[in-house]
Parts: C-alpha cells; sequence; structure tokens
C-alpha cells in the first residue's frame, strides 16, 4: 500500500512545484482532479486534443518519479438542471477518455443526485419513508433517472479500460454501502466506490465494519478523518447544516488524519482493506477547516507514513 495525496489543497501552486513538494514528504503518487468541484488546477481536460501538452503533462510526472492513482471529476451528472446535468457529464466522459490515455483505470465521481420530478429546479435526496410520497420520488430517481445514466455510462468506462469509483456522500443517491452495492448490482462491475471513512463516520456506519460489507466494490480509498462532538450531537444529530468553519457549534467536522481517530483505528483500517484484497493507494484529502491545507498535508502524510503497510507479507513456512 502507498501513500498519495488529492491534489486540490495545493490547487494554488503549478504541477511542478506540488510534484517537488510532496517529494519532500515521501509521497510519490498523486490524484487529480479534472472539473467539476474539484477544479482542474494540475490536470487539463484540454490535452486530449493536444497531444504535445499531453506528452508534456506525462513526462513532468515520470521526471519526478510521480504515478497518478486516480482521475476524480465529482460532480452532479444527474442534475435537475440539463445544463448543469450535461457539464457533469461531459466532464465525466473527457475525463475516462483522459484517463485511457495516461493509463490510468480509476475515475472517481459522485452517483449525482436527481430533483423529484422531470419538472424539477433543485437536487432532493431523500432521507425518510414516510411521509409515502418521498418513496414514490425515491422510486422514479433510480428507475427513471440513475439505472438509465450509470448503466450507459458504466459501460463506456468499461469500453475504455476504465473503472468509476463513486465516492458515497450524503446528499447523492450513493451515500452508504447498501446504495453503493444497489448501483453496482445496477450497472456491473466496472462501478465500486471511492472509499472515504470521513464520510461513514459521521453516519454512524463503523468504516472498518464497513469494508466487510463493500469487499471488492473498493476501488479507491480517501484518507480523512471525522470528529464527533458529543457536547453537541443531542442538539444537532448528525444531519448538521451549519458551515463547516462553524465548528463550535456543528455536531461534527472533517479532520486531517491524525486529529480524529488515533494511530491504533487507522492501523486497523488499513490491515482491514488489505484483508479484503485493497492494496492501493491512500490518497490524503484535506477539508479539516481547523487546519492549513500546508499543515494538514504535512501532518497526514507524517502521521500515515508511520501506519501503511508498504509490503505485502512473504507466503508463511507452513502454508
Amino acid at each position: 500500500m502507498k501513500l498519495g495525496v488529492f491534489t486540490p489543497l495545493l490547487s494554488k501552486l503549478p504541477l511542478e512545484e506540488v510534484l517537488a513538494k510532496l517529494q519532500t514528504l515521501d509521497i510519490h503518487t498523486v490524484e487529480l482532479g479534472t472539473g467539476n468541484y474539484p477544479g482542474n488546477a494540475h490536470c487539463k481536460l484540454s490535452m486530449l486534443e493536444d497531444a504535445s501538452a499531453l506528452q508534456g503533462f506525462k513526462t513532468r510526472l515520470a521526471d519526478q518519479g510521480t504515478s497518478i492513482s486516480a482521475l476524480s471529476c465529482h460532480g452532479n451528472p444527474l442534475h435537475p438542471d440539463p445544463a448543469q446535468a450535461r457539464l457533469a457529464q461531459d466532464v465525466n466522459r473527457k475525463t475516462i477518455l483522459l484517463a485511457e490515455k495516461l493509463g490510468v483505470t480509476e475515475v472517481v465521481d459522485f452517483s449525482g443526485c436527481p430533483g423529484d420530478s422531470p419538472n424539477a429546479k433543485a437536487p432532493n435526496w431523500v432521507t425518510c419513508p414516510w411521509p409515502p410520497e418521498y418513496l414514490d420520488v425515491l422510486a422514479w430517481q433510480w428507475e427513471q433517472v440513475v439505472t438509465p445514466y450509470w448503466i450507459e455510462r458504466a459501460k463506456f468506462a468499461a469500453d475504455h479500460g476504465v473503472r468509476i469509483a463513486i465516492e458515497m456522500h450524503p446528499g447523492f443517491v450513493v451515500y452508504n454501502p447498501e446504495t453503493m452495492l444497489r448501483l453496482r448490482e445496477i450497472a456491473g462491475p466496472s462501478i465500486g466506490c471511492n472509499y472515504d471513512p470521513s464520510h461513514m463516520f459521521w453516519q454512524g456506519i463503523d468504516p472498518i465494519a464497513a469494508i466487510r460489507v463493500l469487499g471488492d466494490a473498493i476501488f479507491h480509498v480517501h484518507a480523512k478523518d471525522t470528529q464527533l462532538y458529543s457536547a453537541n450531537l443531542p442538539r444537532t444529530g448528525v444531519l448538521d447544516t451549519k458551515p463547516y468553519t462553524d465548528e463550535r457549534n456543528r455536531g461534527w467536522i472533517f479532520r486531517t488524519c491524525g486529529y480524529g481517530h488515533g494511530a491504533e483505528w487507522w492501523k486497523e483500517f488499513v490491515s482491514t482493506l488489505r484483508m479484503f484484497g485493497y492494496d492501493n493507494v491512500l490518497s490524503i484529502e484535506h477539508e479539516d477547516s481547523l487546519l492549513s491545507p500546508e499543515e494538514g498535508l504535512t501532518r497526514a502524510a507524517e502521521f500515515l507514513n508511520g501506519i501503511i503497510l508498504k509490503e505485502k507479507p512473504s507466503a508463511a513456512w507452513w502454508v
């Protein structure tokens, strides 16, 4: 297993400076945003039409001994506004094509969330089964919007040698292991998940236990933590809509690795990932509002470099 970084946290720096900085932290793998929510500071989709730029990009990475774990285009491809949906879908399609050219096998995205009908203006995330019209909305979303789009997009990705890693996130139709596996059953094995344990914590899901549920559906992993505040949870619950910067009053906030759960927890997390077949990248994602990107990245790298299992164990002598 190896350590990587999701580079939007360093979006103010040019790619060359990002790669040089990561070398000092013993990090040689990057996850690059190509558009939608992460932006495209370090990886331009225009390279699809510019062979010279594409070759130069490959050369810069190779010269630094850096590999790409995934291209990420988190967006809402199912947005009820057709213009927004088309934009997110187009970025996803081009990201798959660029991944193929770069020899990258994983593209990270959100599942998306439709509205409540063909006439909707905004996404509608259903979180409860009653009153009964909510279940009608949910059924319409999955049958009429989610299923046809993701069956087609999964086939497109597979045809280009790419797998799509859906990040389970509240606000979208795929937000927990159950909905993740539902989409995978519908769309096929080229759909799996980008596993971010921080999103499990704040839903009350044990992230280590969830690895056992997801199994080989885990394609890529983010390294990010969540801290729950017991003093606020009785008032807020986990569905807390206050800004992330209102740390004093929120029920939970995202934390840099090492500031939420300790080394013993992360050792068990990494070990369980390997137990269930994942031995790829832990990609540091910084969303800790109490630490600067510089500090968050440095602290997470120091913490995780002492935890990850960098070599597979050899077979036991008695096997």
